[in-house]
């Protein structure tokens, strides 16, 4: 494979977003971030992108209600920057079946728990870490995996583990499994080549 050409998705601040634009300045990473795709024209990720000078767009269902046309608008991005590698960093949503079957093997996503446990359908964000407390779990952690058609059920490829306190409250725990996040997902996407 050549340098990959790399598209992320994002619907939040993008601070995995950063982490992966910093590894490919550092070197650690031989490819560039041509692309970043939100379903969220909020999300400060996009204008992470603008700033580090990279393509940013607002792709989503409100905009492009048919199906059809949001799998297009997609596509069109992934051609016209002849994307070989999709991160899914922190994108709150399914992608479309077709993108994830073009890409297989080649789409990866950072979760915020050891999986297989705290993943599937409503285990996001902050949803995760309450449910990891709320459960008595010794330890939490991060992990970063293959994209299937089923949420968060890919094959693992790096997990890293990190306590759970007595005291921690979600925001706490989710604070140190983020840090967490911004290693191991700039470490997968290096693995790549």
């Amino acid at each position: 494979m050549a340098d990959l050409s790399i598209a992320v998705f994002v619907s939040g601040g993008g601070s995995n977003l950063q982490a992966v634009i910093d590894s490919v300045k550092d070197g650690k990473i031989h490819g560039q971030v041509n692309a970043v795709i939100s379903n969220n024209s909020a999300a400060f990720a996009l204008r992470r992108a603008e700033m580090e000078h990279i393509a940013a767009y607002h792709i989503s269902n409100k905009l492009f209600p048919v199906p059809a046309d949001f799998l297009s608008q997609i596509n069109s991005v992934l051609v016209r920057h002849s994307i070989n590698l999709i991160v899914l960093a922190g994108y709150m949503k399914l992608l479309p079946l077709e993108i994830v079957r073009r890409f297989r093997g080649r789409i990866i996503n950072i979760h915020p728990a050891l999986l297989p446990k705290y993943g599937g359908h409503g285990m996001y964000g902050i949803n995760v870490h309450k449910a990891v407390i709320d459960a008595g779990e010794a330890q939490s952690g991060a992990t970063v995996h293959f994209v299937d058609e089923v949420y968060d059920n890919g094959a693992i490829i790096i997990q890293r583990a990190v306590p759970v306190f007595p005291d921690d409250t979600p925001e706490i725990l989710a604070a140190r499994v983020l840090e967490v996040e911004h290693r191991i997902l700039p470490l997968a996407v290096g693995m790549f080549l």
